[in-house]
């Protein structure tokens, strides 16, 4: 911070040691310096170095204007700096005077990781305060970074999650069937960069296409006098294949990685940063059938193999009887007509989940059929006399 030369000091500011760290978690030292540069000389009386940390969330309610704010604090730490006799008077323009500092933050467990979103945040500041006689004291600030450490290999987030729903689907108040979702994800936890491995199993019995997806959601709450304040967003997400009219359709293993993201923030009074797997139905026409499956973002990441295993092999015994899965193919015998994959294609329905960048694609499209006959199979006869000549027992 410069001042220019009517305050009588022509730089007021504070640094701290390691300027290139990212960020400091619970139990490390911050140290800097405070540099003070005089333009005429002045008279300073005392100089305090003083840390504070703290959530603060603020928001109106949707039917009041009236602002609503709530604070916790979670650091307070204040030094005095000596200041020799020598210095009490800076009487030498020209001559920049430095002085350290340095404090160790709580101990793991007692900090809430630096955060900022719309409605509230978590900071960390060091503040350097100038005492001046009669005249009002000069304040220099600067932010650091807290970054609680959160391993995803604690046992409860190496735990599976799974979940089902379903729901009927009506059409002009008439019974159309319904849908339903079976998932399982193998833990909880994850980091950047990893991929989440979904299985799961989607079933139609209604007369309508639907569409599985699946998404991860941040949910971002804000609690500020008794009021709740929540904000949602997708993050990114897959998709599977369309499901016909009485045909189901399984995951086994679909990936969905993890973009960088910001850790959970779990610990926080006031502020609370959810993730989770959203897996669900587009259903034209009706509201999609969604089930959410809890997802927690650590720091450390996961370090075993154990764990991971899915269930696939129970999961595929579960799904044999579905009939998107026919056994043998028909003959070429029983073969009448062949849908051509490049011929003319009509719109059916639209793929819209109600939101503006939910898919890239126009909609679903069925293939106007075309009479084609496929050319005979190859195939040699065989005499199976000749290949098994019959064996001749003479009985006596």
């Amino acid at each position: 911070m410069v001042l220019s030369p009517a305050n009588k000091l022509r730089v007021f500011q504070l640094f701290f040691s390691d300027p290139g760290r990212s960020f400091y978690s619970g139990g490390d030292k911050v140290s800097g310096s405070v540099q003070l540069e005089a333009a005429q000389p002045c008279r300073v009386t005392g100089l305090r170095v003083t840390a504070g940390g703290c959530a603060r969330v603020e928001h109106r309610g949707a039917k009041s204007r009236r602002s609503r704010s709530q604070e916790v604090e979670y650091l307070k730490y204040e030094e005095e700096l000596r200041l020799e006799e020598l210095l009490s008077r800076v009487n030498s323009p020209g001559k920049t005077y430095t002085w350290k500092f340095g404090f160790e933050l709580p101990q793991p467990g007692r900090l809430v990781s630096s955060f900022k979103g719309k409605f509230g945040c978590v900071r960390y500041y060091a503040c350097a305060i100038l005492d001046r006689p009669s005249q009002h004291a000069l304040r220099c600030e600067r932010e650091f970074e807290v970054e609680e450490p959160l391993d995803v290999n604690r046992p409860d987030l190496l735990s599976p999650a799974s979940a089902s729903k379903q729901k009927k689907v009506t059409c002009m108040f008439i019974p159309d069937g319904q849908v339903s979702i079976s998932a399982h994800i193998d833990r909880k936890g994850f980091c950047e960069g990893e991929d989440i491995t979904i299985n799961a199993k989607f079933e139609n019995t209604c007369s309508r296409i639907v569409v599985p997806k699946a998404a991860i959601i941040a949910k971002h709450s804000y609690l500020a006098d008794g009021h709740t304040k929540i904000l949602c967003q997708k993050l990114s997400a897959v998709r599977g294949n369309h499901i016909i009219s009485g045909m189901c359709d399984m995951w086994q293993g679909k990936t969905l990685r993890v973009p960088k993201l910001k850790p959970s923030l779990l610990g926080c009074d006031i502020i609370q940063v959810d993730y989770a797997i959203m897996i669900y139905l587009h259903i034209p026409g009706s509201e999609k059938l969604t089930l959410e499956l809890p997802l927690v973002i650590g720091t450390i990441p996961f370090s075993g193999v154990g764990s991971r295993t899915s269930s696939m092999s129970s999961q595929a015994g579960s799904l044999s009887s579905c009939t998107s899965f026919p056994s043998p193919p028909p003959s070429y015998s029983n073969i009448h007509r062949d849908l051509r994959v490049d011929g003319p294609r009509t719109p059916l329905l639209y793929d819209y989940d109600g939101e503006e960048n939910d898919d890239e694609e126009g909609g679903l499209f069925m293939r106007a059929p075309e009479m084609h006959y496929p050319p005979p199979p190859a195939y040699s006869e065989v005499d199976q006399d000749a290949v098994n000549p019959p064996q001749v027992v003479q009985v006596f």
